[in-house]
Protein backbone atom coordinates (compact mmCIF):
# COMPACT_ATOMS: atom_id res chain seq x y z
CA UNK A 1 0.00 0.00 0.00
CA UNK A 2 2.69 2.11 0.49
CA UNK A 3 3.88 1.66 -3.10
CA UNK A 4 0.75 2.34 -4.41
CA UNK A 5 0.13 5.83 -2.19
CA UNK A 6 3.36 6.94 -3.77
CA UNK A 7 1.86 6.35 -7.23
CA UNK A 8 -1.08 8.46 -6.23
CA UNK A 9 -3.65 6.06 -5.48
CA UNK A 10 -5.83 7.08 -2.27
CA UNK A 11 -8.27 4.44 -2.22
CA UNK A 12 -8.26 0.77 -2.28
CA UNK A 13 -11.64 -1.51 -3.06
CA UNK A 14 -11.43 -4.84 -1.20
CA UNK A 15 -11.88 -8.14 -3.54
CA UNK A 16 -14.48 -9.89 -3.11
CA UNK A 17 -14.39 -11.21 0.18
CA UNK A 18 -14.73 -9.45 3.78
CA UNK A 19 -10.52 -8.67 3.92
CA UNK A 20 -8.08 -9.09 6.98
CA UNK A 21 -9.17 -6.57 9.98
CA UNK A 22 -4.95 -5.54 9.98
CA UNK A 23 -5.20 -4.77 6.46
CA UNK A 24 -8.45 -2.19 7.71
CA UNK A 25 -6.13 -1.11 10.67
CA UNK A 26 -3.59 -0.23 8.65
CA UNK A 27 -5.71 1.87 6.13
CA UNK A 28 -6.35 3.52 8.53
CA UNK A 29 -3.73 4.62 9.27
CA UNK A 30 -2.52 5.55 5.86
CA UNK A 31 -5.61 7.62 5.16
CA UNK A 32 -6.70 5.48 2.13
CA UNK A 33 -10.14 5.44 1.38
CA UNK A 34 -12.01 1.77 1.45
CA UNK A 35 -15.23 0.17 -0.67
CA UNK A 36 -15.31 -3.15 1.68
CA UNK A 37 -16.85 -6.19 0.01
CA UNK A 38 -18.52 -9.48 0.78
CA UNK A 39 -19.40 -11.33 -1.92
CA UNK A 40 -18.37 -12.59 -5.15
CA UNK A 41 -21.46 -15.17 -5.78
CA UNK A 42 -24.60 -15.05 -4.88
CA UNK A 43 -27.46 -17.86 -5.89
CA UNK A 44 -25.85 -18.56 -9.42
CA UNK A 45 -22.77 -20.17 -8.85
CA UNK A 46 -19.72 -18.98 -11.07
CA UNK A 47 -17.77 -22.50 -9.96
CA UNK A 48 -19.56 -25.16 -8.66
CA UNK A 49 -17.87 -24.98 -5.65
CA UNK A 50 -18.43 -21.79 -4.75
CA UNK A 51 -20.33 -19.68 -2.19
CA UNK A 52 -23.86 -20.28 -4.02
CA UNK A 53 -24.17 -23.53 -2.10
CA UNK A 54 -24.78 -21.60 1.20
CA UNK A 55 -25.78 -18.10 0.05
CA UNK A 56 -29.02 -18.76 0.80
CA UNK A 57 -28.43 -19.89 4.54
CA UNK A 58 -25.45 -18.04 5.57
CA UNK A 59 -25.74 -14.72 3.14
CA UNK A 60 -27.45 -12.57 6.05
CA UNK A 61 -25.27 -13.28 9.19
CA UNK A 62 -22.04 -13.09 6.74
CA UNK A 63 -23.31 -9.93 5.56
CA UNK A 64 -24.21 -8.58 9.15
CA UNK A 65 -20.69 -10.38 10.79
CA UNK A 66 -18.67 -7.78 8.09
CA UNK A 67 -20.67 -4.89 8.61
CA UNK A 68 -20.22 -5.17 12.66
CA UNK A 69 -16.62 -6.01 12.46
CA UNK A 70 -15.86 -3.39 10.47
CA UNK A 71 -18.35 -0.47 10.52
CA UNK A 72 -16.00 1.50 13.25
CA UNK A 73 -13.17 2.11 10.35
CA UNK A 74 -13.20 5.24 9.18
CA UNK A 75 -11.60 4.30 6.47
CA UNK A 76 -14.45 2.70 4.61
CA UNK A 77 -16.49 5.12 2.49
CA UNK A 78 -18.74 2.56 1.28
CA UNK A 79 -20.16 -0.95 1.30
CA UNK A 80 -20.38 -3.44 -1.89
CA UNK A 81 -22.46 -6.53 -1.43
CA UNK A 82 -21.70 -8.34 -4.39
CA UNK A 83 -19.58 -8.67 -7.90
CA UNK A 84 -20.14 -9.49 -11.28
CA UNK A 85 -23.41 -11.99 -9.47
CA UNK A 86 -24.95 -13.86 -12.15
CA UNK A 87 -28.12 -12.06 -10.24
CA UNK A 88 -28.05 -9.44 -13.38
CA UNK A 89 -29.52 -11.36 -15.52
CA UNK A 90 -32.34 -12.52 -13.82
CA UNK A 91 -34.09 -9.25 -13.76
CA UNK A 92 -36.66 -9.22 -10.55
CA UNK A 93 -35.41 -12.46 -9.03
CA UNK A 94 -31.75 -10.85 -8.82
CA UNK A 95 -33.19 -7.13 -7.92
CA UNK A 96 -34.81 -8.79 -5.18
CA UNK A 97 -31.73 -10.57 -3.25
CA UNK A 98 -30.12 -6.94 -4.28
CA UNK A 99 -32.65 -5.05 -2.00
CA UNK A 100 -32.78 -7.24 0.75
CA UNK A 101 -28.61 -7.44 1.14
CA UNK A 102 -29.23 -3.11 0.40
CA UNK A 103 -31.30 -3.23 3.61
CA UNK A 104 -29.68 -5.19 5.79
CA UNK A 105 -26.47 -3.08 4.97
CA UNK A 106 -28.48 0.29 5.72
CA UNK A 107 -29.84 -1.35 9.30
CA UNK A 108 -26.57 -1.88 10.30
CA UNK A 109 -25.30 1.34 9.02
CA UNK A 110 -27.26 3.69 7.65
CA UNK A 111 -24.06 6.01 7.43
CA UNK A 112 -22.68 4.67 3.99
CA UNK A 113 -23.83 3.93 0.58
CA UNK A 114 -24.43 0.15 -0.64
CA UNK A 115 -23.23 -0.92 -3.83
CA UNK A 116 -22.86 -3.82 -6.22
CA UNK A 117 -20.08 -3.98 -8.58
CA UNK A 118 -21.77 -4.59 -12.48
CA UNK A 119 -20.47 -6.00 -15.63
CA UNK A 120 -23.49 -6.83 -17.40
CA UNK A 121 -26.39 -5.21 -15.95
CA UNK A 122 -27.82 -1.98 -18.37
CA UNK A 123 -29.33 0.87 -17.14
CA UNK A 124 -33.00 -0.46 -17.96
CA UNK A 125 -32.21 -3.60 -15.73
CA UNK A 126 -33.85 -3.96 -12.33
CA UNK A 127 -30.33 -4.77 -10.21
CA UNK A 128 -29.30 -1.01 -11.21
CA UNK A 129 -31.81 0.48 -9.16
CA UNK A 130 -30.74 -1.47 -5.52
CA UNK A 131 -27.67 0.60 -5.38
CA UNK A 132 -26.92 3.69 -3.65
CA UNK A 133 -23.84 3.97 -6.35
CA UNK A 134 -23.93 2.73 -9.90
CA UNK A 135 -20.93 0.54 -9.51
CA UNK A 136 -19.39 -0.63 -13.23
CA UNK A 137 -16.47 -2.84 -14.22
CA UNK A 138 -15.29 -2.37 -17.56
CA UNK A 139 -18.22 -0.97 -19.04
CA UNK A 140 -17.80 2.47 -18.66
CA UNK A 141 -15.02 2.48 -20.80
CA UNK A 142 -16.95 -0.16 -23.18
CA UNK A 143 -16.20 -4.05 -23.18
CA UNK A 144 -15.00 -5.01 -26.91
CA UNK A 145 -17.01 -3.73 -29.52
CA UNK A 146 -19.93 -2.64 -26.97
CA UNK A 147 -20.25 1.21 -26.67
CA UNK A 148 -19.32 3.00 -23.19
CA UNK A 149 -22.58 2.82 -20.92
CA UNK A 150 -20.96 6.11 -18.70
CA UNK A 151 -23.98 7.99 -20.24
CA UNK A 152 -26.39 5.71 -20.11
CA UNK A 153 -26.36 4.95 -16.86
CA UNK A 154 -26.05 8.72 -15.77
CA UNK A 155 -29.22 9.70 -18.03
CA UNK A 156 -31.47 7.01 -15.96
CA UNK A 157 -29.55 7.43 -12.80
CA UNK A 158 -28.99 11.51 -12.69
CA UNK A 159 -28.78 11.96 -8.85
CA UNK A 160 -26.70 8.89 -8.07
CA UNK A 161 -22.53 8.38 -8.66
CA UNK A 162 -21.38 6.76 -10.91
CA UNK A 163 -17.65 4.70 -10.16
CA UNK A 164 -15.40 2.33 -12.45
CA UNK A 165 -15.21 -0.18 -9.33
CA UNK A 166 -12.58 -2.17 -12.30
CA UNK A 167 -11.12 -0.22 -15.06
CA UNK A 168 -8.44 -1.22 -17.22
CA UNK A 169 -7.11 -4.80 -17.17
CA UNK A 170 -3.70 -3.90 -19.03
CA UNK A 171 -1.62 -6.58 -18.95
CA UNK A 172 2.16 -6.67 -19.48
CA UNK A 173 5.91 -8.11 -18.13
CA UNK A 174 7.87 -5.48 -16.83
CA UNK A 175 10.57 -4.87 -18.75
CA UNK A 176 9.39 -7.14 -21.72
CA UNK A 177 9.40 -4.83 -25.17
CA UNK A 178 8.02 -6.21 -28.69
CA UNK A 179 8.17 -4.61 -31.73
CA UNK A 180 6.23 -3.69 -33.55
CA UNK A 181 4.32 -1.58 -31.91
CA UNK A 182 1.35 -0.93 -33.38
CA UNK A 183 -0.16 3.03 -33.61
CA UNK A 184 -2.79 2.08 -31.27
CA UNK A 185 -3.46 3.87 -27.53
CA UNK A 186 -5.58 0.42 -26.42
CA UNK A 187 -5.14 -3.12 -27.70
CA UNK A 188 -6.13 -6.79 -27.22
CA UNK A 189 -3.09 -9.25 -26.52
CA UNK A 190 -2.64 -10.82 -29.80
CA UNK A 191 0.86 -13.20 -31.26
CA UNK A 192 3.18 -10.78 -32.34
CA UNK A 193 0.99 -7.48 -31.40
CA UNK A 194 1.68 -7.25 -27.69
CA UNK A 195 2.36 -10.92 -27.17
CA UNK A 196 4.94 -13.36 -27.35
CA UNK A 197 3.08 -17.31 -26.62
CA UNK A 198 6.54 -19.05 -27.00
CA UNK A 199 8.32 -16.95 -24.41
CA UNK A 200 3.76 -16.24 -22.53
CA UNK A 201 5.27 -12.38 -21.97
CA UNK A 202 3.50 -9.51 -22.64
CA UNK A 203 4.82 -6.10 -24.59
CA UNK A 204 5.71 -3.60 -21.69
CA UNK A 205 4.60 -0.33 -24.03
CA UNK A 206 1.21 -0.52 -21.57
CA UNK A 207 -0.74 -0.49 -24.96
CA UNK A 208 -2.24 -3.63 -24.29
CA UNK A 209 -5.16 -4.95 -22.25
CA UNK A 210 -7.36 -8.22 -21.80
CA UNK A 211 -10.01 -8.81 -24.56
CA UNK A 212 -12.50 -7.25 -22.09
CA UNK A 213 -10.42 -4.41 -20.72
CA UNK A 214 -8.29 -1.48 -22.07
CA UNK A 215 -5.66 0.61 -21.42
CA UNK A 216 -4.96 2.77 -18.99
CA UNK A 217 -4.92 5.49 -21.66
CA UNK A 218 -8.48 4.23 -22.88
CA UNK A 219 -10.01 4.41 -19.38
CA UNK A 220 -9.18 7.99 -18.72
CA UNK A 221 -10.31 9.26 -22.30
CA UNK A 222 -13.73 7.78 -21.07
CA UNK A 223 -13.67 9.44 -17.70
CA UNK A 224 -12.47 12.44 -18.88
CA UNK A 225 -15.34 12.84 -21.37
CA UNK A 226 -17.24 11.72 -18.97
CA UNK A 227 -16.67 14.26 -16.05
CA UNK A 228 -19.40 13.20 -13.78
CA UNK A 229 -16.93 9.60 -13.18
CA UNK A 230 -15.85 9.83 -9.53
CA UNK A 231 -13.03 7.90 -10.28
CA UNK A 232 -11.94 4.73 -10.97
CA UNK A 233 -10.73 1.13 -9.29
CA UNK A 234 -8.16 -0.29 -11.47
CA UNK A 235 -7.50 -4.44 -12.06
CA UNK A 236 -5.30 -4.47 -10.42
CA UNK A 237 -2.43 -2.82 -8.30
CA UNK A 238 0.07 -5.55 -8.13
CA UNK A 239 0.22 -8.85 -10.04
CA UNK A 240 -0.77 -12.02 -8.10
CA UNK A 241 -1.22 -15.80 -8.43
CA UNK A 242 -3.27 -17.29 -10.54
CA UNK A 243 -5.66 -15.98 -13.56
CA UNK A 244 -2.94 -15.36 -16.02
CA UNK A 245 -4.47 -13.83 -18.91
CA UNK A 246 -3.68 -14.62 -21.68
CA UNK A 247 -1.14 -17.13 -20.78
CA UNK A 248 -2.77 -19.83 -18.91
CA UNK A 249 1.00 -21.33 -18.32
CA UNK A 250 2.25 -19.21 -16.55
CA UNK A 251 2.17 -18.76 -12.83
CA UNK A 252 0.93 -15.00 -11.72
CA UNK A 253 -1.59 -12.58 -13.51
CA UNK A 254 -0.14 -9.56 -15.95
CA UNK A 255 -2.42 -6.82 -14.66
CA UNK A 256 -0.48 -5.35 -11.96
CA UNK A 257 0.26 -2.00 -12.27
CA UNK A 258 3.35 -3.57 -9.92
CA UNK A 259 5.00 -6.97 -10.57
CA UNK A 260 4.62 -9.92 -8.46
CA UNK A 261 7.85 -8.96 -6.43
CA UNK A 262 6.73 -5.43 -5.76
CA UNK A 263 8.99 -3.54 -8.86
CA UNK A 264 7.16 -1.06 -10.74
CA UNK A 265 6.05 -1.95 -14.32
CA UNK A 266 6.33 1.81 -16.44
CA UNK A 267 2.67 1.54 -16.32
CA UNK A 268 3.24 2.86 -12.94
CA UNK A 269 4.47 5.74 -13.90
CA UNK A 270 1.91 6.42 -16.03
CA UNK A 271 -0.51 6.50 -13.10
CA UNK A 272 1.57 8.24 -11.50
CA UNK A 273 1.79 11.34 -14.15
CA UNK A 274 -1.60 11.31 -14.10
CA UNK A 275 -2.54 10.46 -10.25
CA UNK A 276 -0.08 13.05 -9.03
CA UNK A 277 0.20 15.93 -11.26
CA UNK A 278 2.08 18.44 -8.87
CA UNK A 279 5.06 15.91 -9.15
CA UNK A 280 7.64 16.56 -11.87
CA UNK A 281 7.88 13.51 -13.99
CA UNK A 282 9.09 12.24 -17.30
CA UNK A 283 9.53 8.31 -17.61
CA UNK A 284 11.29 7.05 -20.69
CA UNK A 285 10.62 3.84 -22.02
CA UNK A 286 11.53 1.02 -23.33
CA UNK A 287 15.08 0.83 -22.35
CA UNK A 288 18.18 1.54 -24.96
CA UNK A 289 20.09 -1.82 -24.80
CA UNK A 290 19.09 -3.51 -28.41
CA UNK A 291 22.53 -4.53 -30.09
CA UNK A 292 20.36 -6.62 -32.79
CA UNK A 293 18.29 -3.25 -33.82
CA UNK A 294 21.14 -1.05 -34.85
CA UNK A 295 19.38 0.85 -37.51
CA UNK A 296 15.59 -0.51 -37.16
CA UNK A 297 12.38 1.70 -35.74
CA UNK A 298 12.46 1.43 -32.12
CA UNK A 299 9.67 3.44 -30.44
CA UNK A 300 10.21 5.59 -27.58
CA UNK A 301 7.14 6.94 -25.19
CA UNK A 302 7.40 9.21 -22.61
CA UNK A 303 4.99 9.07 -19.07
CA UNK A 304 4.81 12.91 -17.92
CA UNK A 305 2.91 14.65 -15.81
CA UNK A 306 3.94 17.84 -17.89
CA UNK A 307 1.99 18.59 -21.08
CA UNK A 308 4.68 18.59 -24.06
CA UNK A 309 8.47 17.56 -24.40
CA UNK A 310 11.21 17.38 -26.51
CA UNK A 311 12.85 14.17 -27.10
CA UNK A 312 16.88 13.44 -28.21
CA UNK A 313 18.64 10.65 -29.38
CA UNK A 314 22.71 11.21 -28.68
CA UNK A 315 21.83 15.21 -28.53
CA UNK A 316 19.85 15.26 -31.99
CA UNK A 317 15.83 16.45 -31.00
CA UNK A 318 13.58 13.92 -32.60
CA UNK A 319 10.79 17.05 -32.33
CA UNK A 320 8.77 18.79 -29.83
CA UNK A 321 5.46 16.90 -29.09
CA UNK A 322 2.46 18.49 -27.12
CA UNK A 323 -0.25 16.35 -25.58
CA UNK A 324 -3.87 16.62 -27.32
CA UNK A 325 -7.13 16.45 -25.85
CA UNK A 326 -7.73 12.61 -23.86
CA UNK A 327 -3.83 12.20 -25.05
CA UNK A 328 -2.22 10.99 -21.72
CA UNK A 329 1.28 10.03 -22.84
CA UNK A 330 3.47 11.60 -25.91
CA UNK A 331 4.82 8.81 -28.23
CA UNK A 332 8.04 9.15 -30.80
CA UNK A 333 6.89 5.90 -33.02
CA UNK A 334 9.56 6.41 -35.43
CA UNK A 335 12.87 6.83 -34.12
CA UNK A 336 15.60 4.74 -35.44
CA UNK A 337 18.11 3.23 -32.76
CA UNK A 338 21.24 3.92 -32.55
CA UNK A 339 23.50 3.05 -28.99
CA UNK A 340 23.81 5.77 -26.58
CA UNK A 341 21.43 7.43 -24.60
CA UNK A 342 17.76 8.89 -25.29
CA UNK A 343 16.46 11.86 -22.94
CA UNK A 344 14.04 14.23 -22.77
CA UNK A 345 13.49 17.43 -21.78
CA UNK A 346 9.36 18.25 -20.36
CA UNK A 347 7.47 21.15 -20.05
CA UNK A 348 4.66 22.13 -18.01
CA UNK A 349 2.39 25.64 -19.09
CA UNK A 350 5.76 26.22 -21.90
CA UNK A 351 8.16 26.23 -18.93
CA UNK A 352 10.86 23.16 -18.27
CA UNK A 353 9.49 20.31 -15.65
CA UNK A 354 11.49 17.69 -15.65
CA UNK A 355 14.20 15.85 -17.29
CA UNK A 356 15.11 12.31 -17.95
CA UNK A 357 17.56 10.38 -19.64
CA UNK A 358 18.42 6.28 -20.38
CA UNK A 359 21.33 5.20 -21.90
CA UNK A 360 22.97 1.81 -23.38
CA UNK A 361 24.24 -0.63 -20.81
CA UNK A 362 27.20 -2.54 -21.45
CA UNK A 363 28.15 -5.45 -20.85
CA UNK A 364 26.55 -7.13 -17.22
CA UNK A 365 29.35 -6.82 -14.55
CA UNK A 366 28.12 -5.87 -10.87
CA UNK A 367 25.27 -6.68 -8.51
CA UNK A 368 24.15 -3.56 -6.39
CA UNK A 369 21.94 -4.24 -3.37
CA UNK A 370 20.14 -2.15 -1.71
CA UNK A 371 17.29 -2.80 1.08
CA UNK A 372 13.88 -1.00 1.67
CA UNK A 373 15.05 -0.88 5.61
CA UNK A 374 18.58 -1.26 7.31
CA UNK A 375 17.24 -1.97 11.04
CA UNK A 376 14.38 -4.85 11.45
CA UNK A 377 12.76 -5.74 14.41
CA UNK A 378 13.58 -9.00 16.42
CA UNK A 379 10.39 -10.46 16.88
CA UNK A 380 10.62 -13.12 13.29
CA UNK A 381 8.26 -10.90 11.41
CA UNK A 382 9.77 -8.13 10.17
CA UNK A 383 11.48 -7.49 6.95
CA UNK A 384 13.52 -6.05 5.00
CA UNK A 385 13.39 -6.17 1.64
CA UNK A 386 16.38 -6.28 -0.61
CA UNK A 387 16.52 -4.82 -4.32
CA UNK A 388 19.07 -6.64 -6.51
CA UNK A 389 19.93 -4.81 -9.80
CA UNK A 390 22.53 -6.18 -12.12
CA UNK A 391 24.69 -3.18 -13.83
CA UNK A 392 27.52 -2.89 -16.39
CA UNK A 393 30.67 -1.56 -14.88
CA UNK A 394 29.25 1.92 -14.81
CA UNK A 395 26.29 1.36 -12.62
CA UNK A 396 23.74 1.67 -15.85
CA UNK A 397 21.12 -1.13 -15.40
CA UNK A 398 21.62 -4.36 -17.68
CA UNK A 399 18.21 -4.26 -18.64
CA UNK A 400 18.00 -7.43 -20.02
CA UNK A 401 20.58 -9.42 -17.37
CA UNK A 402 19.02 -12.87 -16.69
CA UNK A 403 22.35 -13.92 -14.47
CA UNK A 404 21.57 -16.51 -11.54
CA UNK A 405 22.16 -15.03 -8.23
CA UNK A 406 22.67 -17.03 -4.78
CA UNK A 407 21.63 -15.22 -1.74
CA UNK A 408 23.32 -16.69 1.81
CA UNK A 409 22.06 -14.75 5.01
CA UNK A 410 24.81 -14.88 8.20
CA UNK A 411 24.41 -13.42 11.90
CA UNK A 412 20.66 -12.57 13.67
CA UNK A 413 18.83 -13.25 9.92
CA UNK A 414 17.27 -15.29 8.01
CA UNK A 415 16.74 -15.66 3.96
CA UNK A 416 12.64 -15.83 4.06
CA UNK A 417 11.77 -15.71 0.06
CA UNK A 418 13.32 -14.54 -3.13
CA UNK A 419 11.65 -13.87 -6.16
CA UNK A 420 12.12 -11.82 -9.58
CA UNK A 421 8.55 -10.77 -10.75
CA UNK A 422 8.93 -13.13 -14.20
CA UNK A 423 5.11 -14.16 -14.37
CA UNK A 424 6.51 -17.56 -16.28
CA UNK A 425 8.39 -18.68 -13.36
CA UNK A 426 7.75 -21.59 -10.77
CA UNK A 427 10.76 -22.08 -8.98
CA UNK A 428 9.92 -22.11 -5.07
CA UNK A 429 9.65 -18.67 -3.11
CA UNK A 430 11.95 -20.27 -0.76
CA UNK A 431 14.75 -20.99 -3.10
CA UNK A 432 18.15 -18.94 -2.03
CA UNK A 433 18.78 -18.94 -5.83
CA UNK A 434 17.15 -16.85 -8.54
CA UNK A 435 17.53 -16.06 -11.46
CA UNK A 436 17.20 -12.28 -12.05
CA UNK A 437 14.18 -10.60 -14.61
CA UNK A 438 15.00 -8.42 -17.10
CA UNK A 439 17.94 -7.03 -14.60
CA UNK A 440 15.92 -7.43 -11.47
CA UNK A 441 15.85 -9.41 -8.00
CA UNK A 442 14.46 -9.52 -4.77
CA UNK A 443 15.63 -11.11 -1.27
CA UNK A 444 13.46 -11.01 1.43
CA UNK A 445 15.08 -11.31 5.18
CA UNK A 446 13.92 -11.05 8.38
CA UNK A 447 15.33 -11.34 12.35
CA UNK A 448 15.62 -14.76 13.87
CA UNK A 449 13.22 -14.39 16.63
CA UNK A 450 14.82 -12.99 20.00
CA UNK A 451 18.38 -12.54 18.41
CA UNK A 452 19.46 -8.67 18.02
CA UNK A 453 22.77 -7.99 16.58
CA UNK A 454 23.98 -7.75 13.04
CA UNK A 455 22.80 -9.73 9.83
CA UNK A 456 25.15 -9.47 6.45
CA UNK A 457 23.28 -10.38 3.42
CA UNK A 458 25.20 -11.42 0.52
CA UNK A 459 24.21 -11.63 -3.46
CA UNK A 460 26.64 -13.72 -6.06
CA UNK A 461 26.30 -14.34 -9.53
CA UNK A 462 28.87 -15.79 -11.81
CA UNK A 463 31.19 -13.54 -13.53
CA UNK A 464 29.84 -10.62 -11.66
CA UNK A 465 31.13 -8.47 -8.89
CA UNK A 466 28.93 -9.88 -5.78
CA UNK A 467 27.01 -7.52 -3.21
CA UNK A 468 27.02 -7.31 0.72
CA UNK A 469 24.42 -5.55 2.77
CA UNK A 470 24.47 -5.05 6.27
CA UNK A 471 21.09 -4.84 8.66
CA UNK A 472 20.63 -5.14 12.08
CA UNK A 473 17.88 -6.16 14.12
CA UNK A 474 17.16 -5.19 17.43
Amino acid sequence: MQILQEMGANAVRMSHNPPAPELLELTDRMGLLVMDEVFDSWERKKTPLDFHLIFPDWHEQDLRAMLRRDRNHPSIIMWSVGNEVGEQYTAEAGAAIGNKLRDIARQEDPTRPVTNAMNYAKPDMHLPGTVDVISLNYQGAGIRSLPGQFPGFHQKFPDKMILSTESASALSSRGEYQFPVPGVNSAPVRPGAGGDPKRQQVSAYELFAADFGSSADRSWAAQDQNPYVAGEFVWTGFDYIGEPTPYYGARSSYSGIVDLAGFPKDRYYLYQSRWRPDLPLAHLLPHWTWPERVGEVTPVHLFTSGDEAELFVNGKSQGRKKKAPYEYRLRWDYVVYEPGEISVVAYKDGKEWARSAVKTAQAAAVLEAKPDRATIAADGKDLSFITVRITDANGVTAPRADQRIRFTVEGAGELVATDNGDPTSFESFQSSERAAFNGLALAIVRAKPGQRGAITVRANAEGLRGAEVQLRSK
